[in-house]
């Protein structure tokens, strides 16, 4: 199977693919239906930035031409951050009040435990962005684990920051399998926090890893 994956940069058409699939990961697999009542906010406040405005620092792994997984990134994530403030998040706020989000149970208590979590102080992490600048986000689609992809994308990706003269890349994730996945790429644990937003459904806290990596740049390049 891996000889019919291809690694390739993010084109228009496969946005609709990667929203998608950032949807169907995004609370550990369990369904969004659970959470929110409309999947177009959260793929909007998952990928928007990154499909819209970045485009040139986003991969997809394709299967005949289908998109099976993707890395959306950033190569400054300060400069990201303002750009989402600025120009994504209050639009996305009113087109949530629009469709009526925040009448349904499920999505507000969703967003009142998250509030906990944030006066719990979970969302306190340190600031990495000096010494790692880029991050990215991964995910494979669930029928296509174990072929290597999220490797290949990562190794495609870091290819990508070493040209791009980027010193260095971290993520965060609540995933234990990520930690292992992760630490085997290379990538060094710079914090370990907390995330109890979905405690009320998953009955235990998650843990929240933050992982870096520094980017060699060849000689050539410098």
């Amino acid at each position: 199977m891996q000889k019919e994956i291809n690694i390739r940069t993010f084109s228009p058409q496969d946005r609709s693919a990667v929203r998608s699939i950032s949807c169907q990961t995004a609370f550990l697999e369990m369904p969004t239906i659970h959470f929110l009542n409309n999947e177009e906010i959260l793929a909007d406040a998952l990928t928007q930035y990154y499909t819209d405005y970045e485009p040139e620092s986003c991969f997809v792994a394709t299967h005949d031409d289908k998109v099976i997984g993707y890395l959306i990134g950033t190569k400054d994530i300060k400069r990201a951050n303002s750009i989402f403030r600025k120009k994504i998040l209050f639009p996305l706020i009113a087109k949530a009040f629009k469709i009526g989000i925040f009448v349904s149970p499920k999505t507000l208590r969703f967003f009142f435990n998250i509030v906990l979590s944030a006066v719990r102080g979970d969302f306190h992490d340190p600031d990495f962005s000096q010494q790692y600048p880029a991050t990215l986000h991964i995910n494979i689609d669930k029928n296509f684990r174990g072929s290597h992809i999220g490797s290949r994308l990562i190794d495609h990706y870091l290819n990508f920051l070493q040209h791009s003269k980027v010193s260095g890349v971290h993520l965060g994730s609540i995933s234990d399998a990520a930690k292992e996945f992760f630490l085997k790429k290379g990538f060094i644990l710079l914090h370990q926090g907390q995330r109890s937003y979905l405690r009320y459904t998953l009955g235990r806290t998650l843990n929240y890893y933050i992982f870096g990596k520094k980017i060699l740049l060849v000689e050539n390049d410098r």
